[in-house]
């Protein structure tokens, strides 16, 4: 979704895929926000690494807006929006934009490392109760695999279902040699396990790719919390917009088989350059 400058501060540039990517946040968000509209009194909706709200598309004069711009822009708004970026610029500019977009919403604005942050997140997240039921829909958007387990660990003690951005490939894969030493904690707290590399050591054996085992990793991790683990096909593959190359995959982790009707309708949604659901791992 393309917007005029205004000035503030926009972040690192991003390549034409991140426009696909805010396309399939904020039509899942669209479909959880309006489907779970009459059965919650409270939708709450979450991101842990925010950004400034606009981004500059690389090499280009485009301007896209970010998942928190769409999210608040929704036909049936969530009742509470909480934003937590670690970038001090970042969090000024997007307060501007949330401010100017939507003045009268109910927005939590949390500055600092997610992962350090939880307490403030899960204090800013209304009591659930019998006669007040609350739920949330968390976005997961990191750089790299930086998020840790015991994050959404602790933000799953709340009702909440996670759209997570696997760095499968523009980190992990790249990073392999340095991300495998028996020395290196990262893949430890990405998938909250110390014995994932006697697991990798089968799945090489197999012939397995890199990261369609850290996939399945995390997907096991999360069905520890009660998740239902998505078959790998249906995390969707993003793929850069210079050399076609793999990026990462975007998995949905809910408790609730009704929240994967809303995905498949993700699912079969096809533009530009994300491949939706076509089952190939690299």
């Amino acid at each position: 979704m393309d917007v005029a400058d205004d000035g503030l501060f926009c972040g690192q540039p991003v390549g034409t895929w991140a426009d696909e990517k805010h396309d399939r946040v904020s039509y899942y968000a669209k479909l959880f926000s309006t489907g779970m509209k009459a059965k919650w009194d409270e939708r709450i909706y979450i991101e842990l690494y925010a950004g400034a709200g606009y981004s500059k598309i690389r090499d280009t004069a485009r301007i896209i807006a970010g998942s928190p711009i769409r999210a608040l822009s929704l036909e049936h708004p969530f009742d509470k929006y909480i934003f937590c970026e670690k970038g001090a610029e970042e969090l000024e500019a997007l307060r501007a934009r949330v401010n100017r977009t939507a003045p009268s919403a109910r927005v939590a604005f949390i500055h600092g490392d997610c992962n350090e942050r939880v307490d403030d997140i899960l204090a800013e997240i209304p009591a659930h109760g019998p006669s007040h039921r609350v739920l949330s829909l968390c976005f997961v958007d990191p750089y790299d695999i930086g998020i840790k387990f015991e994050t959404l660990r602790r933000l799953s003690a709340k009702f909440m279902d996670f759209l997570v951005l696997l760095a499968l490939y523009m980190d992990a894969n790249r990073n392999y040699e340095r991300y495998v030493s028996e020395d290196a904690l990262k893949v430890d707290e990405f998938v909250g396990s110390a014995t994932w590399r006697e697991r990798w050591r089968v799945a090489q054996q197999n012939a397995m790719t890199f990261p369609k085992f850290l996939a399945e990793e995390y997907a096991r991790s999360m069905a520890t919390l009660r998740y239902i683990p998505p078959a790998s096909y249906e995390m969707l593959m993003v793929r850069s917009d210079e050399k076609n190359l793999p990026l990462y995959r975007l998995a949905l982790f809910s408790r609730n088989p009704l929240a994967y009707n809303f995905w498949n309708e993700v699912r079969k949604y096809r533009t530009g350059q994300m491949l939706l659901g076509d089952g190939s791992w690299q």
